[in-house]
């Protein structure tokens, strides 16, 4: 297979980009029901650039979980494509090149880092070829199949999680413990993503981004299979005029009340 199952280890919230600041610490995850702390799932979906991978790991940090960005799984099978010449339109290739290659990912690290062929990858899955055709591939049923496969085979080594995509809480995880949706205006985060790449020292076009945005948008809204939506009983935020921090806060407070809850016998 060429995605490798990993080696285990043991509404609030519209301008400005994203902003991190310093956390106070704060305690571990609680879990009165021993069963809680086995097995939590928490799911994070929305479109791109609203901070879905930053808030996912800063969230995992805090309760103590794994996290899983699924949205670099997807770039890197588009980054396996472009690097073996591959058209995006023809799934066929392409899973027979993820036969011959292996992605997976380095839970040393935190986050955890995907690799390709065991070289680490992640500032090349950011790059303008390939947000020009990640979406056009992970539209393809059969790699979206095979995606899902992987995800919850990772999952069921890593039991207590957050996983962040596009169809996470909607097709992935649809019984997932908490379900989130980040969202903001695609100015918003077409700024955010333009300040990122000017801050490493990158000439970019602002206009540019957001036409880019916008179509992506489109292509994950419109695509037959898993198309994005927000999942049925999620948690909608706005992370428009909110710093990280913030957003973080939102959710680990509702991930507690969540588990007070249903450790009180009160359920969801």
């Amino acid at each position: 297979m060429g995605i490798r199952r990993p080696m285990t280890p043991d509404s609030v919230l519209e301008d400005g980009s994203l902003e991190t600041t310093q956390s106070e610490t704060r305690p571990p995850l609680m879990n009165a029901k021993p069963d809680m702390s086995d097995h939590l799932i928490v799911t994070i979906d929305g479109p791109a650039g609203t901070g879905k991978t930053t808030v996912a790991h800063q969230l995992a940090a805090r309760l103590q979980l794994d996290s899983l960005d699924t949205g670099a799984m997807y770039r890197c099978i588009t980054l396996l494509a472009i690097e073996e010449g591959l058209a995006p339109s023809d799934p066929g290739p392409i899973l027979e090149a993820l036969t011959q290659h292996v992605i997976d990912f380095d839970w040393e690290p935190t986050p955890p880092q995907i690799t390709l062929d065991g070289r680490r990858v992640d500032p090349r899955l950011r790059e303008a070829d390939v947000n020009d055709l990640v979406s056009r591939i992970a539209s393809l049923p059969a790699v979206r199949d095979r995606m899902v496969q992987a995800q919850r085979e990772i999952a069921g080594r890593h039991p207590r999680i957050v996983t962040e995509g596009r169809d996470q809480g909607s097709v992935v995880f649809p019984d997932a413990d908490v379900r989130f949706y980040l969202d903001a205006a695609a100015s918003v985060r077409a700024h955010r993503r333009a300040t990122e790449l000017q801050s490493s020292g990158k000439t970019v076009d602002e206009e540019t981004i957001l036409s880019s945005i916008e179509n992506r948008d489109r292509l994950d809204r419109e695509r037959t299979d898993s198309p994005l939506r927000v999942p049925q009983g999620a948690i909608r935020i706005d992370t428009g005029s909110l710093s990280v921090e913030q957003v973080v806060d939102a959710l680990e407070h509702a991930v507690r009340e969540h588990l007070k809850s249903a450790a009180s016998g009160g359920g969801v």
